[in-house]
């Protein structure tokens, strides 16, 4: 069992001395994905329509965009992310952040990547077909699949996908919840100037990695999956970013700050 309160503390012990270089690979991290990035969208129905009338080559201009877009997310997007991810998870671990980017670009690795996550990106949009509640609920369903492919790239997409639904089953709401518990942080940022949501990712995406390795441990405990499966040594210190602090009664501060 996991609260919010414990994964911001291990975060705020993962970003300490490590807040600057955290703030760079969030910054990556915010482009590749889009996570964070404090668009404005409100408009952006109304806008194109004027853009379409007003310019008769709009339309090919548009498509040249959206090719363009899906080409830097394919080619460059996925595995920026998930390269940006396992630095995340390798910092709540304590573990040596070197080479994350260039793992992610690695071979193998890199097609891993990009198959899995297009699928993933694919089931998304078909889920938001249905309305927008079952886009939602399927979204936090494959919340874990980046961080999966941190661990292996090459687990395949299905089984991605299937554990990812497995780790976030009981899950969901409570990662809705801790999503949330960030609103005020956000709203400060967006207060400054929009540019403050990039200084509140840091803390948002080390949250995150503690709780892909709550959900780990539960999914290797449960024999949701093997260690082999997520490239881990049992007796190893793959786990101690979330055991280290568990029982320091005194570390813990029971705030949702």
């Amino acid at each position: 069992m996991w609260t919010r309160a414990e994964l911001k503390s291990l975060a705020k012990a993962s970003l300490k001395d490590n807040y600057w270089k955290a703030f760079l690979i969030g910054l990556v991290l915010s482009l590749a994905s889009g996570s964070g990035s404090g668009g404005s969208s409100g408009r952006a129905g109304d806008t194109a329509n004027e853009f379409i009338h007003r310019n008769p080559d709009a339309f090919i201009i548009i498509i040249a965009i959206i090719i363009l877009g899906i080409a830097y997310r394919l080619l460059l997007g996925y595995s920026l992310e998930i390269g940006s991810r396992k630095y995340f998870v390798q910092l709540a671990q304590f573990k040596n952040t070197n080479g994350c980017y260039s793992f992610a670009f690695d071979g193998a690795n890199y097609r891993g990547i990009i198959g899995t996550m297009l699928l993933r990106d694919i089931y998304n949009f078909l889920w938001s077909l249905l309305f927008i509640i079952p886009g939602i609920i399927k979204a936090y369903s494959y919340r874990m699949v980046p961080f999966i492919l941190a661990d292996n790239p090459n687990i395949g997409a299905d089984k991605a996908i299937t554990l990812s639904r497995r780790m976030m089953n009981g899950n969901k709401f409570d990662t809705f919840v801790l999503d949330l518990s960030f609103l005020g942080w956000y709203l400060l940022g967006l207060l400054a100037f929009v540019i403050g949501i990039f200084f509140v990712n840091p803390y948002v995406f080390t949250t995150e990695a503690h709780l892909y390795l709550v959900l780990r441990k539960n999914a290797t405990d449960y024999e949701f999956c093997t260690y082999e499966d997520l490239n881990l040594q049992k007796d190893s210190d793959d786990f101690n970013g979330y055991n280290n602090y568990k029982n320091d009664e005194n570390y813990f501060k029971r705030d949702d700050n």
